[in-house]
């Protein structure tokens, strides 16, 4: 094999690690959002079940004050009902009290109601509570090891740039732009083998004369279809399938 060709699989080889390690990072910010997402989403549950138990509270204790009032109502009309001599405004005064017990019943059914609904709501809470505190303790758990892996990634993604840049060095500047263009079209099968006549990029069959020089290790050859650089290797077995 060409020596410009063995350099060239050695960056390849390289660039694939360099794609792979940046793959890996690209795909740590997505799992960040999404854990953060499963955290505001436990929250969320957590404040609407305290909203709700703020609402229920305060109907509650606004059927509070109203028995309050009705009350207040009820010794303002007693007294009148008392310092009355007229018997019209006697029955008035009566009329006016029994309606404040009426309205003091519905309010004390609606209490009621309201701390049983409150009771509830308290167990939601505390259920939502429990759910939150979990996701927060394993969501804190996971991004710190996503930081970790982040690390991790950014050292070997430094090595392999580095190494990268040294075998870079060591290829002709020819072939290493035509590689390094190929590389941006094509991903990281930029230099592709072949195999029964066939080239290993797009799988198109190769004229004989291609295969020819090819074997002949003269130059570097390309895929007349797809542009790919292409390599023979002593392993690979070059004739056409039936």
């Amino acid at each position: 094999m060409l020596n410009v060709l063995t350099k060239l699989l050695v960056l390849q080889e390289r660039d694939r690690q360099i794609l792979r390690i940046q793959s890996e990072l690209a795909n740590l910010e997505p799992q960040r959002a999404m854990l953060n997402s499963m955290l505001s989403s436990a929250q969320s549950g957590l404040e609407t079940a305290r909203t709700k138990l703020k609402h229920i509270e305060a109907e509650r204790n606004k059927a509070e004050l109203e028995v309050k009032s009705q009350n207040q109502l009820i010794e303002k009309y007693s007294l009148q009902q008392y310092q009355t001599k007229k018997n019209d405004e006697y029955r008035a005064f009566g009329q006016q009290i029994e309606t404040c017990r009426k309205n003091i019943a519905v309010q004390e059914d609606s209490q009621l109601e309201w701390m049983e609904k409150a009771d509830a709501v308290q167990k939601e809470l505390a259920a939502a509570a429990i759910v939150a505190k979990g996701a927060q303790a394993d969501v804190e758990t996971k991004i710190k090891n996503l930081g970790q892996r982040e690390e991790s990634f950014n050292k070997e993604l430094a090595q392999l740039q580095s190494d990268r840049a040294e075998l870079a060095k060591a290829v002709d500047d020819n072939a290493r732009i035509r590689y390094e263009r190929l590389l941006k079209q094509k991903g990281d099968r930029a230099i592709v083998g072949v195999a029964h006549s066939v080239c290993g990029g797009c799988h198109m069959q190769l004229p004989p004369q291609v295969i020819i020089s090819c074997q002949s290790e003269d130059e570097p050859v390309l895929c007349p279809n797809c542009g790919r650089i292409l390599y023979c290797s002593p392993e690979m077995e070059l004739t056409p399938t039936d």
